[in-house]
């Protein structure tokens, strides 16, 4: 599948490809998931597929209870709502979606992922600030948002470990989900990075003699 780095882009041969996905690999966040939580516009679902793949964020989840999008992720990839809201990069994304907010929160306490839910209000029994939190805790992390217009459920608060918010200081006193998402999984992916950089796939696992780089080269980001 051709790769379009932004609209109007060329698209890349086969080989820059190759060359692209393996200088990526070590900076993927592995283990943690974004998930929203019924979303209303297919144009910000495609924005945050578009911020989790570029900020090397492993998978998207994706609860849909009223199914609008398909189990099938080939079939999720050749859907051109999606292709061109999120600018091909579900071409490039894990994408799996889920009847309920249950389902989802069974299939990642199975897995034995811990969640955080993101809010711009106090909810939940832990409220923590983005730029406070320490996101490394838990090597499994599913990071969630709610929709457009009543936020993240009850029910997804009841069963997160905590509450994550964004400073505000206007006089509105919230963000576009494509803008929270990005904002929100930059400072997580960032931690992420260096954890991995510092300790192997876990911290029993023991630290690294030789520190991985946590920013790709330029050499390695030229067109």
């Amino acid at each position: 599948m051709p790769v379009v780095d932004g609209e109007g882009a060329p698209e890349k041969s086969k080989p820059s490809v190759r060359k692209r996905a393996n200088a990526i690999k070590p900076f993927i966040c592995k283990n943690v998931i974004a998930v929203l939580e019924d979303p209303t516009d297919i144009r910000n679902i495609g924005t945050v597929i578009r911020n989790v793949n570029a900020l090397g964020i492993e998978k998207v989840y994706i609860v849909d209870p009223h199914r609008k999008l398909p189990d099938d992720w080939q079939e999720m990839r050749e859907r051109k709502s999606l292709s061109g809201s999120s600018v091909s990069a579900v071409k490039w994304s894990f994408v799996k979606r889920f009847d309920s907010t249950d389902d989802c929160f069974d299939h990642l306490e199975r897995k034995n992922f811990h969640s955080i839910v993101t809010s711009p209000h106090v909810k939940g029994r832990e409220n923590i600030w983005l730029h406070e939190g320490d996101f490394t805790v838990h090597t499994k992390l599913a990071v969630w948002f709610g929709n457009e217009g009543q936020g993240i459920t009850d029910r997804a608060v009841e069963r997160s470990d905590a509450c994550v918010a964004i400073p505000m200081f206007g006089m509105i006193e919230s963000l576009n989900l494509g803008t929270s998402s990005g904002i929100v999984l930059y400072e997580i992916s960032k931690q992420h990075r260096e954890y991995q950089s510092q300790y192997r796939m876990g911290r029993k696992r023991g630290k690294r003699t030789e520190p991985l780089p946590t920013v790709m080269g330029r050499e390695e980001t030229q067109r």
